[in-house]
Order: structure tokens, then C-alpha cells, then sequence
């Protein structure tokens, strides 16, 4: 356990000190708030609180989102030699991965907070209870979406093929998820796209308890595109929290096996000649 807690302090204070991409991960989201706002007037008509139902899906995305980003601070340790001295260090490789694994789930719980609070003055409500549901959620998103980039990273041997492999994994899935734009407001083709995108059914349940849904009826939530009713059979938004702990658990001993296998010495990191 101390070796965990050595290699996750340590990267929460190296995200400390980078405050610069902190404030574009922060930039960004207000960004897309701002952006998305105006296809949701258009997108969301009938819906009763539409920048609320923005404001959830942004949530879950900078979550989601940082914590598959952090994990490519495993190749510049690298680089940096870092790396090299932990390996030979009387410690497990399996723990420098779960510190990696947990350390990039706080910056990203952290991220995911600061635009809740953002959130809360732009209308967005939250009692106790469903905050901690929130927080319980992001957690589980950035456990599993972590694994993920970690597992990617070590597959990765490059910062450049990692970054490829994020933008190709992040695209599609962002904006074909309903974060932004609702699922209903998409054209029919892509219908099966969204249905077998997991991230589909990470911000449904996200937004499902943020937003409070738990009164509403099936046909409601089917409408408002936090439930799917597909050929007849309807998944409700619980559905995506097994998902979320299924992807964790499976990506988590991925992760971990790949790490306690992989070749660090042929990692490289792709630097801007001066």
C-alpha cells in the first residue's frame, strides 16, 4: 500500500504544478457548455431543463476524458527515466499500475467536481444524496476509463501512436454518446453506432441522477434519450452502471497485466526539436 500511495501522491502533485493543463481541461469544458448550448435550443425543444441536460453530459465527458488522457503521464516517466529507477525499486509492478490507475481517477473525480460546481451556478441542482450518487459514478467512469489508457499507453510504445489511439477512441465515442447532443436528435444510421457505444449508457445513467429521474416514467426517459427502446426491447439507465463495472473490472486486469509484461525500453516520446 505505501508504494500505491508513493506513486499516486506523487502524480497528484505533478498535476498540481501543471497549471496550465489544468486550465485548458477547465477552458475546454466551458468551451463545449458554451458551444453545445445553442444545438441544444435547437435539439432539446419540449425538454424542460435543456442547459441542465448539457451540463450533465459535459460533466461525465471531462471525466471520462481526463482520466484516458492522464494515463499517457506513463510514458514520459518513461522518458524521463522515472520510470527506470521505480522498476528496480523492491516493489511490484502491479502496484505502480494501480497507483497510476488510481491517481489518474482523482484528477479526473477533481475535474469532474470543479464543473459540477460550475454547474450548480448555472441552474443545475444536486441534494446530498445525488451528489454522492455523482461522485460514486465518476469514480467508477474514471476507474474504468483509466485502465483503458493505461492499457493503451503500454500498448502504445510511442506519446504520438498514444495520442492517435485516444483521438480515434475519444471522437467517436464523445460525440456519438449523448453528452452533447441528445441521442434523439440523431439521424436513424448512426442509431446503431450510438446503441453499442458504451458511453452511450455511461452518461445515461450519469444524467438519470444528476437530473433526478428516478419517478419518470420508461416512455419518458425513452424520450428523453436517457432510456433506449430498441426492436421493443428497453434499456433503462441502470443498465449503464453494470456496464460501467464490468468495462472497469475487465480493463483494470488488463491493464495490469499488460503493464507487468510490457517492454519499457522501446517506449518512446516524440519531442519538438528546438
Amino acid at each position: 500500500m505505501r508504494a500505491i500511495k508513493a506513486i499516486f501522491m506523487r502524480n497528484l502533485i505533478n498535476f498540481y504544478r501543471d497549471r496550465t493543463r489544468f486550465f485548458f481541461t477547465i477552458f475546454m469544458a466551458v468551451f463545449f457548455l458554451f458551444i453545445f448550448s445553442f444545438v441544444m435550443k435547437a435539439a432539446a425543444i419540449g425538454m424542460a431543463n435543456p442547459m441542465n441536460y448539457l451540463i450533465s453530459g459535459i460533466i461525465i465527458m471531462s471525466v471520462f476524458q481526463t482520466a484516458l488522457n492522464n494515463s499517457m503521464n506513463i510514458i514520459e516517466d518513461v522518458a524521463s527515466g522515472f520510470m527506470r529507477e521505480i522498476l528496480v525499486s523492491p516493489i511490484s509492478r502491479w502496484q505502480i499500475s494501480i497507483g497510476q490507475v488510481l491517481s489518474s481517477t482523482a484528477i479526473a473525480l477533481l475535474q469532474g467536481l470543479i464543473i459540477v460546481i460550475i454547474g450548480l451556478f448555472m441552474g443545475l441542482q444536486a441534494d446530498p444524496l445525488h451528489f454522492l450518487e455523482m461522485i460514486g459514478v465518476m469514480i467508477l467512469v474514471g476507474i474504468a476509463f483509466s485502465s483503458i489508457g493505461l492499457w493503451l499507453a503500454t500498448l502504445a510504445k510511442s506519446s504520438t501512436t498514444f495520442q492517435v489511439l485516444v483521438s480515434v477512441f475519444v471522437m467517436p465515442l464523445t460525440f456519438l454518446s449523448g453528452a452533447y447532443i441528445p441521442t434523439t436528435a440523431m439521424p436513424g444510421f448512426l442509431l446503431p453506432i450510438v446503441y453499442l457505444n458504451p458511453l452511450t449508457y455511461t452518461t445515461s445513467v450519469f444524467r438519470y441522477i444528476s437530473l433526478k429521474m428516478e419517478g419518470l416514467p420508461a416512455a419518458q426517459l425513452i424520450k428523453a434519450g436517457v432510456a433506449f427502446n430498441i426492436h421493443g426491447f428497453t434499456i433503462m439507465p441502470y443498465f449503464g452502471l453494470i456496464m460501467i463495472v464490468f468495462i472497469g473490472m475487465l480493463f483494470l486486469s488488463l491493464c495490469v497485466s499488460q503493464f507487468n509484461r510490457a517492454d519499457f525500453s522501446t517506449v518512446k516520446v516524440f519531442r519538438h526539436s528546438r
